[in-house]
């Protein structure tokens, strides 16, 4: 079989992966990606995207099983799976379409197949429509991605339980859903089905949930999810499974008040991710990987093997598409001779729920835990006039100023348009404007970000410090390397 020779290869299709080929075809050099099954990656195909399409859905849902509130006579308040489920799929129809046009036009070749090493730079390829290939390349980016773990307990492989694929291909409504994990997928999962009209129970092994968010943001949340009717068991050991998930399971499972058996019909399973880095030779590569299994990179992305990369989640960089991207960029401007690294940088995070829940920067538990001093702002969403339009009023906007200045050192808010609210702070933040910008800003009425205006002036009445025994004041050119890793990661899926 003859060798066919590239400059760059790339394995895999997602965020990263794909701008960097669409980027160095565009420039010139001959580049292919090798993607065994999602065109664009997991992304547009089985989970931001896709889970985002069928939340919003659950939220058209519980505003039609309130309508009445806002003054209408509600139509049917029945949920219609496989109608769901078309919309999702016609979306993602279209995201595949739209990417397969943005290889064509770029020059970048996409082989659709999976890819083994057999060399440090040469690459087998056993094609999907049959067939093989071999291909060499100057320069290699992995882009492996991750999958959902199977926790080892007895039984839970064996009832084959869903995780976020299959329940997105669900056509049919789970009588009564278990959910294993209370991180980003499980919550976004759980609330949602749980409007589409499914009973649902979460199962937390640790003693909250989202183990890396303040208790203050996971006490709203929990009595969001209350008032929606989820049960939450916290912490919660899964000692056993019988049965198979969509006909009937039963869980054995260990929690603070004893041992107690759970009944659903479905059993999703959120509990981590593990890197998708086995099978395919990267010890012949010269690819070393850590104690987890991710590709060991430096804050350049660069592997242990000479003029080969690692982009996204494979690298142990935080589970979400616009790290991947912005991976990329890190690669694509050292390639160029600038000087670029992953140090420093600040990640934003939303989960969505409803209310979704942002974050950006440091939180009330990490200045404690480092013994930085701060000062603490808080604002109930209640005071926002615009929640009162729309009839959405819980949550709250929390940022930590430093002791000694202005700064904005981080964000949290949980409340509607959270996402959209935090970006306009991270901007602040990321051009170094002090609190007092926000504050004085003029901004349109009534609009969510509004409430900025008023967490900023709150002053001493919403304004608590945190001064450890060990504080130690940040200073100006001190630098914040805030590292901000969904609970639901072995490493650091949204995701979600």
């Amino acid at each position: 079989m003859s060798e066919e020779n590239y400059k760059n290869l790339i394995i895999g299709s997602g965020e990263g992966g794909k701008y960097l080929a669409w980027h160095l075809a565009q420039s010139g050099e001959r580049t292919a990606v090798v993607e065994r099954r999602w065109v664009g990656g997991s992304c547009p195909n089985v989970n931001c995207l896709p889970s985002k399409n069928e939340i919003w859905s659950a939220k058209v849902a519980d505003l039609v099983h309130h309508a009445t509130r806002f003054g209408l006579t509600p139509g049917s308040a029945s949920s219609n799976m496989a109608a769901v489920r078309k919309r999702k799929r016609e979306m993602v129809e279209g995201l595949i379409a739209m990417h397969l046009d943005r290889y064509k036009a770029s020059g970048a070749e996409l082989v659709m197949g999976e890819a083994k090493f057999r060399g440090s730079k040469t690459l087998d390829v056993r094609l999907n429509d049959g067939g093989m290939r071999t291909l060499t390349g100057e320069r290699i980016f992995l882009n492996l991605g991750t999958h959902a773990s199977i926790p080892s307990v007895p039984g839970l492989a064996e009832s084959e339980p869903l995780t976020n694929i299959e329940i997105l291909e669900l056509d049919r409504l789970p009588e009564h859903l278990i959910v294993l994990g209370g991180g980003y997928v499980g919550l976004e999962f759980a609330q949602a089905y749980c409007r589409f009209g499914s009973r649902v129970t979460i199962l937390e092994l640790g003693p909250q949930l989202l183990a890396n968010q303040d208790p203050d943001v996971v006490a709203a949340l929990l009595q969001i999810f209350a008032d929606d009717g989820i049960n939450i068991i916290a912490p919660a050991e899964i000692v056993g499974v019988d049965g198979r998930s969509g006909t009937g399971v039963s869980l054995t499972v260990r929690t603070s008040s004893g041992e107690k058996k759970i009944t659903g019909s479905d059993i999703l399973v959120a509990a981590g991710r593990a890197p998708n880095t086995t099978g395919i030779g990267l010890e012949v590569a010269g690819v070393e990987l850590d104690q987890r299994g991710y590709v060991k990179v430096n804050e350049r992305l660069q592997t242990t093997a000479p003029n080969v990369w690692a982009i996204g989640e494979c690298a142990g960089s935080p589970q979400f598409t616009h790290i991947s991207f912005d991976d990329f960029r890190v690669i694509r401007d050292n390639l160029a001779g600038k000087d670029r690294t992953t140090r420093g940088r600040m990640i934003p995070s939303c989960l969505f729920t409803d209310p979704q829940v942002s974050h950006i920067g440091l939180s009330e538990t990490e200045a404690v835990r480092q013994g930085i001093a701060v000062r603490i702002l808080k604002l109930p969403m209640a005071s926002v006039l615009r929640t009162r339009t729309i009839d959405e009023s819980r949550g709250f906007m929390k940022a930590l100023i430093e002791q000694d200045g202005d700064r904005i050192l981080g964000f949290t808010m949980i409340g509607p348009e959270a996402g959209e609210v935090m970006a306009a702070v991270e901007m602040a933040m990321l051009a170094g404007l002090p609190y007092t910008a926000l504050r004085d800003a003029i901004i349109t009425h009534p609009t969510m970000a509004e409430g900025l205006n008023a967490l900023f002036s709150s002053g001493k009445q919403g304004e608590k410090n945190i001064l450890p025994k060990t504080a130690a004041p940040v200073t100006r050119k001190q630098p914040m390397s805030i590292s901000s890793k969904p609970e639901e990661m072995p490493l650091p899926g949204t995701s979600s």
